[in-house]
Protein backbone atom coordinates (compact mmCIF):
# COMPACT_ATOMS: atom_id res chain seq x y z
CA UNK A 1 0.00 0.00 0.00
CA UNK A 2 1.01 3.67 -0.92
CA UNK A 3 0.60 6.22 2.15
CA UNK A 4 0.80 9.89 1.69
CA UNK A 5 1.50 11.30 5.40
CA UNK A 6 0.74 14.33 6.50
CA UNK A 7 2.90 15.90 9.42
CA UNK A 8 1.66 19.62 10.77
CA UNK A 9 1.34 19.17 14.62
CA UNK A 10 3.26 22.26 15.31
CA UNK A 11 5.80 24.27 13.12
CA UNK A 12 6.98 21.92 10.38
CA UNK A 13 5.00 20.94 7.31
CA UNK A 14 6.05 17.49 6.41
CA UNK A 15 4.74 15.36 3.52
CA UNK A 16 6.19 11.75 2.25
CA UNK A 17 5.13 8.62 0.53
CA UNK A 18 5.83 5.44 2.19
CA UNK A 19 5.59 1.97 0.42
CA UNK A 20 4.57 -0.50 2.82
CA UNK A 21 4.98 -3.93 0.42
CA UNK A 22 8.39 -2.58 -0.70
CA UNK A 23 9.21 -1.33 2.42
CA UNK A 24 10.49 2.40 1.10
CA UNK A 25 10.03 5.41 1.55
CA UNK A 26 9.24 6.81 -1.69
CA UNK A 27 10.22 10.25 -1.20
CA UNK A 28 9.63 13.04 1.64
CA UNK A 29 9.69 16.92 1.84
CA UNK A 30 9.33 19.10 4.82
CA UNK A 31 9.14 22.76 4.72
CA UNK A 32 10.29 24.45 8.40
CA UNK A 33 8.94 27.50 9.91
CA UNK A 34 11.69 28.64 11.90
CA UNK A 35 12.09 31.74 10.09
CA UNK A 36 8.81 33.37 11.17
CA UNK A 37 8.66 32.08 14.67
CA UNK A 38 12.51 33.09 15.51
CA UNK A 39 11.74 36.72 15.99
CA UNK A 40 9.37 35.75 18.78
CA UNK A 41 12.03 33.24 20.84
CA UNK A 42 9.11 30.37 20.31
CA UNK A 43 6.09 29.10 18.31
CA UNK A 44 3.31 31.32 17.87
CA UNK A 45 0.54 28.72 17.41
CA UNK A 46 -2.03 31.41 15.14
CA UNK A 47 1.04 32.08 12.62
CA UNK A 48 1.80 28.15 12.27
CA UNK A 49 -1.72 27.24 11.53
CA UNK A 50 -1.98 30.22 8.64
CA UNK A 51 1.58 28.91 6.99
CA UNK A 52 0.51 24.96 6.99
CA UNK A 53 -2.49 26.40 5.28
CA UNK A 54 -0.51 28.38 2.88
CA UNK A 55 2.33 25.11 2.38
CA UNK A 56 0.22 22.02 2.54
CA UNK A 57 -0.92 21.74 -0.93
CA UNK A 58 1.67 22.81 -2.86
CA UNK A 59 4.55 20.62 -0.82
CA UNK A 60 2.10 18.10 -1.51
CA UNK A 61 2.25 18.55 -5.12
CA UNK A 62 5.70 19.18 -5.42
CA UNK A 63 6.27 15.52 -3.65
CA UNK A 64 4.39 13.90 -5.94
CA UNK A 65 5.69 16.08 -9.29
CA UNK A 66 9.13 15.97 -7.81
CA UNK A 67 8.81 11.74 -7.36
CA UNK A 68 6.76 10.91 -10.54
CA UNK A 69 4.00 9.69 -8.12
CA UNK A 70 0.47 10.64 -9.49
CA UNK A 71 -2.73 10.70 -7.44
CA UNK A 72 -4.49 7.45 -8.10
CA UNK A 73 -1.17 5.60 -7.44
CA UNK A 74 -1.83 6.85 -3.85
CA UNK A 75 -3.77 4.08 -1.72
CA UNK A 76 -4.32 5.57 1.89
CA UNK A 77 -3.30 9.23 3.45
CA UNK A 78 -2.05 9.27 7.11
CA UNK A 79 -2.24 12.47 8.84
CA UNK A 80 -1.23 13.44 12.35
CA UNK A 81 -4.06 13.78 14.46
CA UNK A 82 -2.39 14.52 17.85
CA UNK A 83 -1.27 15.87 20.09
CA UNK A 84 -0.01 19.58 18.97
CA UNK A 85 -0.89 22.89 18.50
CA UNK A 86 -4.88 22.52 17.58
CA UNK A 87 -5.26 24.89 14.78
CA UNK A 88 -2.26 22.98 13.30
CA UNK A 89 -3.45 19.63 13.82
CA UNK A 90 -6.95 20.61 12.06
CA UNK A 91 -5.12 22.03 9.18
CA UNK A 92 -3.34 18.31 8.46
CA UNK A 93 -6.32 16.75 9.17
CA UNK A 94 -9.27 18.54 7.29
CA UNK A 95 -6.18 18.57 3.90
CA UNK A 96 -5.91 14.56 4.41
CA UNK A 97 -9.37 13.64 4.93
CA UNK A 98 -10.68 15.71 2.13
CA UNK A 99 -7.92 14.52 -0.51
CA UNK A 100 -8.42 10.86 1.02
CA UNK A 101 -12.39 11.70 -0.06
CA UNK A 102 -11.59 13.17 -3.26
CA UNK A 103 -9.26 9.90 -4.26
CA UNK A 104 -11.45 7.47 -2.58
CA UNK A 105 -9.05 5.99 -0.41
CA UNK A 106 -9.15 5.22 3.30
CA UNK A 107 -7.43 7.85 5.47
CA UNK A 108 -6.00 7.08 9.27
CA UNK A 109 -5.13 9.69 11.99
CA UNK A 110 -2.07 8.73 13.36
CA UNK A 111 -0.49 9.75 16.98
CA UNK A 112 2.58 11.92 16.42
CA UNK A 113 4.61 10.65 19.51
CA UNK A 114 4.19 7.01 17.84
CA UNK A 115 5.23 8.41 14.52
CA UNK A 116 8.24 9.39 16.42
CA UNK A 117 8.56 6.20 18.38
CA UNK A 118 8.36 4.44 14.59
CA UNK A 119 11.16 6.35 13.12
CA UNK A 120 14.06 4.36 13.38
CA UNK A 121 11.76 1.36 11.61
CA UNK A 122 12.65 3.46 7.98
CA UNK A 123 16.65 2.90 8.62
CA UNK A 124 18.46 -0.18 8.37
CA UNK A 125 18.79 -2.52 9.73
CA UNK A 126 15.96 -1.15 11.84
CA UNK A 127 14.99 -2.47 15.32
CA UNK A 128 13.37 -5.69 16.35
CA UNK A 129 10.85 -6.14 18.97
CA UNK A 130 10.50 -5.90 21.98
CA UNK A 131 12.87 -2.60 22.71
CA UNK A 132 13.11 0.34 25.08
CA UNK A 133 12.57 3.86 23.97
CA UNK A 134 13.41 7.25 24.50
CA UNK A 135 10.82 10.17 23.15
CA UNK A 136 12.51 13.17 23.65
CA UNK A 137 11.16 16.60 21.72
CA UNK A 138 10.10 19.95 22.75
CA UNK A 139 6.78 18.35 23.66
CA UNK A 140 7.57 14.95 25.22
CA UNK A 141 10.01 13.07 27.06
CA UNK A 142 9.26 9.72 27.70
CA UNK A 143 10.35 6.25 28.30
CA UNK A 144 8.03 3.51 26.81
CA UNK A 145 8.39 -0.49 26.57
CA UNK A 146 7.40 -1.09 23.62
CA UNK A 147 5.79 -5.08 23.13
CA UNK A 148 5.13 -4.96 19.69
CA UNK A 149 3.30 -2.54 16.88
CA UNK A 150 0.42 -0.47 19.25
CA UNK A 151 1.27 -2.27 22.35
CA UNK A 152 3.14 0.67 24.47
CA UNK A 153 3.37 1.00 28.18
CA UNK A 154 4.83 4.37 29.12
CA UNK A 155 7.76 3.77 31.85
CA UNK A 156 8.29 7.09 33.12
CA UNK A 157 7.73 11.06 31.45
CA UNK A 158 8.18 14.30 32.38
CA UNK A 159 6.41 15.83 35.73
CA UNK A 160 6.90 19.31 34.28
CA UNK A 161 8.77 20.92 30.92
CA UNK A 162 10.15 18.48 28.17
CA UNK A 163 14.23 17.77 27.55
CA UNK A 164 13.66 19.98 24.41
CA UNK A 165 11.42 22.56 26.03
CA UNK A 166 13.88 23.01 28.64
CA UNK A 167 16.44 23.34 25.55
CA UNK A 168 14.57 26.19 23.84
CA UNK A 169 13.80 28.35 27.96
CA UNK A 170 17.53 27.95 28.54
CA UNK A 171 18.49 29.56 25.18
CA UNK A 172 16.20 32.36 25.54
CA UNK A 173 17.69 33.03 29.17
CA UNK A 174 20.98 32.92 27.16
CA UNK A 175 19.65 35.57 24.98
CA UNK A 176 20.26 32.58 22.21
CA UNK A 177 18.17 32.04 19.49
CA UNK A 178 15.09 29.63 18.49
CA UNK A 179 15.44 26.58 18.22
CA UNK A 180 17.24 26.43 21.41
CA UNK A 181 18.99 22.90 20.81
CA UNK A 182 21.09 23.61 18.20
CA UNK A 183 21.82 27.05 19.70
CA UNK A 184 22.32 25.56 22.92
CA UNK A 185 24.90 22.84 21.19
CA UNK A 186 26.61 25.16 19.50
CA UNK A 187 27.59 27.18 22.23
CA UNK A 188 28.36 24.27 24.46
CA UNK A 189 31.35 23.30 22.27
CA UNK A 190 33.05 25.95 23.45
CA UNK A 191 32.40 25.62 27.21
CA UNK A 192 34.48 24.40 29.59
CA UNK A 193 32.82 21.65 31.35
CA UNK A 194 34.63 21.84 34.78
CA UNK A 195 33.38 25.59 35.62
CA UNK A 196 29.47 24.72 36.60
CA UNK A 197 27.69 21.76 37.60
CA UNK A 198 24.08 21.89 38.06
CA UNK A 199 21.69 18.49 39.29
CA UNK A 200 20.83 16.06 37.95
CA UNK A 201 17.04 16.06 38.63
CA UNK A 202 15.38 13.37 39.83
CA UNK A 203 18.47 11.17 39.27
CA UNK A 204 18.59 10.18 43.07
CA UNK A 205 15.00 8.65 43.73
CA UNK A 206 13.84 5.84 42.43
CA UNK A 207 11.60 5.56 39.18
CA UNK A 208 11.66 6.74 35.69
CA UNK A 209 10.18 10.30 35.73
CA UNK A 210 12.06 13.47 34.63
CA UNK A 211 12.01 16.88 35.48
CA UNK A 212 13.95 19.46 33.95
CA UNK A 213 12.08 23.02 34.85
CA UNK A 214 14.57 23.24 37.68
CA UNK A 215 17.60 23.38 35.46
CA UNK A 216 16.11 26.71 34.30
CA UNK A 217 16.09 28.38 37.19
CA UNK A 218 20.13 26.82 38.05
CA UNK A 219 20.88 28.80 34.44
CA UNK A 220 18.79 32.01 35.51
CA UNK A 221 20.71 32.21 38.91
CA UNK A 222 23.73 31.20 37.90
CA UNK A 223 23.69 33.56 34.92
CA UNK A 224 22.72 36.40 36.36
CA UNK A 225 25.25 35.87 39.41
CA UNK A 226 28.35 35.85 36.89
CA UNK A 227 29.91 38.26 34.43
CA UNK A 228 27.38 38.41 31.05
CA UNK A 229 30.25 37.43 28.71
CA UNK A 230 30.35 35.41 25.69
CA UNK A 231 32.70 32.95 27.30
CA UNK A 232 30.50 32.34 30.97
CA UNK A 233 27.29 32.04 28.19
CA UNK A 234 29.49 29.19 26.59
CA UNK A 235 29.78 27.80 30.26
CA UNK A 236 26.56 27.30 31.47
CA UNK A 237 25.57 26.35 28.03
CA UNK A 238 27.99 23.25 28.53
CA UNK A 239 26.80 22.72 32.19
CA UNK A 240 23.33 22.78 30.92
CA UNK A 241 23.62 20.60 28.09
CA UNK A 242 25.73 18.27 30.71
CA UNK A 243 23.05 18.25 33.09
CA UNK A 244 20.19 16.88 30.38
CA UNK A 245 22.16 14.37 28.81
CA UNK A 246 23.73 12.71 32.00
CA UNK A 247 19.65 12.70 33.15
CA UNK A 248 18.39 10.86 30.24
CA UNK A 249 21.67 8.49 30.37
CA UNK A 250 21.04 7.79 33.75
CA UNK A 251 17.41 7.28 33.31
CA UNK A 252 17.75 4.95 29.85
CA UNK A 253 20.25 2.64 32.27
CA UNK A 254 17.64 2.16 34.99
CA UNK A 255 15.25 1.13 32.47
CA UNK A 256 17.00 -1.25 30.69
CA UNK A 257 18.18 -2.95 33.97
CA UNK A 258 14.72 -3.03 34.63
CA UNK A 259 12.88 -4.59 31.87
CA UNK A 260 16.25 -6.42 30.65
CA UNK A 261 15.74 -5.22 27.55
CA UNK A 262 18.80 -5.13 25.05
CA UNK A 263 17.32 -2.90 21.88
CA UNK A 264 17.30 0.69 22.80
CA UNK A 265 15.48 3.27 20.20
CA UNK A 266 16.08 7.33 20.33
CA UNK A 267 13.63 9.02 18.37
CA UNK A 268 12.19 13.05 18.96
CA UNK A 269 14.00 15.96 17.99
CA UNK A 270 16.78 16.11 20.89
CA UNK A 271 17.67 12.91 19.52
CA UNK A 272 19.71 14.88 16.78
CA UNK A 273 22.04 16.03 19.96
CA UNK A 274 25.33 14.39 18.82
CA UNK A 275 26.94 14.19 22.30
CA UNK A 276 23.72 12.89 23.17
CA UNK A 277 24.05 9.92 20.51
CA UNK A 278 27.43 9.59 21.94
CA UNK A 279 26.56 8.76 25.56
CA UNK A 280 23.35 6.93 24.91
CA UNK A 281 25.78 4.81 22.19
CA UNK A 282 28.80 4.29 25.29
CA UNK A 283 25.75 3.18 27.74
CA UNK A 284 24.45 0.49 25.22
CA UNK A 285 28.14 -0.57 24.35
CA UNK A 286 28.82 -1.14 28.52
CA UNK A 287 25.16 -2.86 29.16
CA UNK A 288 25.72 -5.48 25.87
CA UNK A 289 22.82 -3.80 23.85
CA UNK A 290 21.69 -2.09 20.68
CA UNK A 291 20.79 1.55 20.20
CA UNK A 292 18.91 2.87 17.21
CA UNK A 293 18.24 6.07 15.90
CA UNK A 294 16.64 7.64 12.85
CA UNK A 295 18.59 10.06 10.66
CA UNK A 296 18.86 13.72 12.25
CA UNK A 297 16.70 14.64 9.59
CA UNK A 298 13.80 12.11 10.84
CA UNK A 299 14.78 13.04 14.73
CA UNK A 300 12.56 16.41 13.96
CA UNK A 301 8.68 16.17 13.30
CA UNK A 302 8.65 15.07 9.48
CA UNK A 303 6.22 12.91 6.91
CA UNK A 304 7.92 10.02 6.59
CA UNK A 305 7.20 8.79 10.62
CA UNK A 306 3.52 9.52 9.39
CA UNK A 307 3.33 8.07 6.59
CA UNK A 308 5.09 4.51 8.12
CA UNK A 309 3.04 4.35 10.89
CA UNK A 310 -0.45 5.58 9.30
CA UNK A 311 0.65 2.50 6.58
CA UNK A 312 0.31 0.08 9.56
CA UNK A 313 -2.43 0.86 10.47
CA UNK A 314 -4.06 0.76 7.34
CA UNK A 315 -2.66 -2.29 6.13
CA UNK A 316 -4.04 -3.51 9.52
CA UNK A 317 -7.88 -2.75 8.11
CA UNK A 318 -7.94 0.16 10.78
CA UNK A 319 -8.86 3.67 8.87
CA UNK A 320 -11.26 6.53 10.38
CA UNK A 321 -15.04 7.72 8.94
CA UNK A 322 -15.39 10.75 6.94
CA UNK A 323 -15.77 13.04 9.99
CA UNK A 324 -12.44 13.92 11.20
CA UNK A 325 -10.73 14.79 15.12
CA UNK A 326 -8.01 16.33 16.13
CA UNK A 327 -6.67 15.99 19.82
CA UNK A 328 -3.68 18.67 21.83
CA UNK A 329 -3.42 16.03 24.07
CA UNK A 330 -3.54 12.15 23.29
CA UNK A 331 -2.01 9.80 25.48
CA UNK A 332 -0.11 6.56 23.73
CA UNK A 333 -1.93 4.57 26.30
CA UNK A 334 -5.15 5.13 24.50
CA UNK A 335 -3.72 3.53 21.46
CA UNK A 336 -4.38 0.10 20.40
Amino acid sequence: MRVLGIETSCDETGVAVYDSEQDLLLGHALYSQIDIHAQYGGVVPELASRDHVRKLVPLIKQLLTENQIKPNDIEGIAYTAGPGLIGALLVGAAIGRSLAWAWQVPAIGVHHMEGHLLAAMLEKPAPTFPFLALLVSGGHTQLVQVAARGKYTILGESVDDAAGEAFDKTAKLLGLGYPGGPAIAQLAAHGNPDVFHFPRPMTQRPGLDFSFSGLKTCVLTTWQAQAQNEQTRADIARAFEDAVIDTLAIKCRRALQQTGLKRLVIAGGVGANQRLRIRLTQLANKMEASVYYPRPIFCTDNGAMIAYAGALRLVAGQSDPLSFSAYPRWSMNELS
